[in-house]
């Protein structure tokens, strides 16, 4: 690396563009295939504080240098043989920190692509599943092997927005809205391992997940003038469709703070969350904006943030509403019980 320049990272990522994956729980990097032995360009606080490296400690070298004498030797060839055929693997890896101390965390490599097809960059997204040998006792073992299954199920889904949107545009503004999406699911997390008496942490509530996640939202495109109203109820549900809906809340909040209030100091947005009678539940988003152009629908399955959206609601069996009058607009989400089981 004496000979080249200091590998960087690709202008897309700026900081305020990446702030939110900045401080995202989840550790990621980015590496650069067209540098010599494939080195870090990028990696987030959350590597930092995983690892125990400084960010000037791990630009410019290869992932590598994580791993130690114990590290087992095929999974590391499974990894080469991956980058070097472009294609996604996941794999669970012995890693030391940078006091020595050892962990095992999931890695998962994803090749990026560029607008014009070729290879970019590798993410990778690391999550610690192990601290220390396992101790006895079923119970432990079965509760570890649940929680690496929801792991890597949602990382996978990261990726794969990541995947899609690196090859859509190079617009900042994207960018941020993938931040977004990003800590909806960190913040669903945050759900999962929040103390809840008599729970197996096998649902989520709901409202109090979506309250987090509309706060952030608010905190993020929000502005002096424009008021965020949240009015939710607890309903308990399943992982995956409350993964599912929290993603679409994050959609239309975001939507609705960055394009309702053009030319307008003041507004307000309501979320609202109740039961239905069969057991699901209903979620409305209404703000008092400018609404839609004439001959606009949403969502527009033209754009990513409306394939998203669509299919997240086909995943649900759910139906999406957006309705526009003199009052601005409504977005109504309903999803049947039968998809909470």
């Amino acid at each position: 690396m004496d000979d080249q320049k200091t590998p960087t990272g690709p202008a897309l990522l700026e900081e305020d563009a990446l702030r939110t994956i900045a401080l995202s729980s989840v550790a990621m990097v980015l590496t650069n295939p067209h540098y010599e032995d494939n080195p870090i360009v990028y990696v987030n606080r959350a590597f930092e504080k995983v690892t125990g490296y400084a960010r000037d400690s791990a630009i410019g070298r290869n992932c590598r240098f994580l791993q130690c004498e114990d590290t087992d030797p095929e999974k590391i060839d499974q990894l080469r043989e991956a980058i070097a055929q472009e294609r996604e693997i996941t794999v669970e890896l012995l890693n030391a920190r940078s006091d020595g101390s050892r962990f095992v965390s999931q890695l998962r490599i994803s090749p990026v692509y560029g607008d014009d097809g070729a290879l970019t960059h590798f993410l990778g997204i690391q999550t610690v599943i192990d601290e220390a040998p396992q101790g006895n006792g079923g119970s432990a073992d079965e509760a570890m092997t649940e929680l690496q299954h929801r792991v890597k199920n949602h990382l996978s889904m990261i990726v794969s927005l990541i995947r899609i949107q690196s090859r859509q545009s190079s617009a900042k503004l994207e960018y941020e809205n993938l931040s977004r999406r990003v800590e909806s699911l960190q913040m669903l997390y945050e759900e999962l391992v929040r103390p809840k008496a008599g729970s197996n942490r096998e649902s989520v509530d709901i409202g109090s997940y979506l309250t987090r996640v509309a706060n952030a939202i608010a905190h993020l495109d929000g502005r002096a003038g424009i008021l965020v109203n949240i009015n939710v109820v607890s309903i308990d549900m399943s992982i995956d469709p409350a993964t599912r809906i929290g993603l679409i809340i994050s959609e239309v909040l975001t939507n609705a703070l960055q394009h309702a209030f053009h030319g307008r100091e003041r507004g307000v947005v309501e979320l609202r969350v109740s039961r239905l009678t069969d057991g699901g539940m209903r979620a409305t988003i209404s703000d008092d904006g400018i609404g839609f152009a004439d001959g606009v629908t949403w969502p527009n399955t033209d754009s990513l943030g409306g394939r998203i959206v669509q299919g997240l609601i086909d995943g649900l069996d759910g139906s999406l509403d957006a309705s526009c009058g003199a009052g601005g607009t409504t977005v109504t989400l309903e999803v049947p019980g039968r998809a909470f089981a």
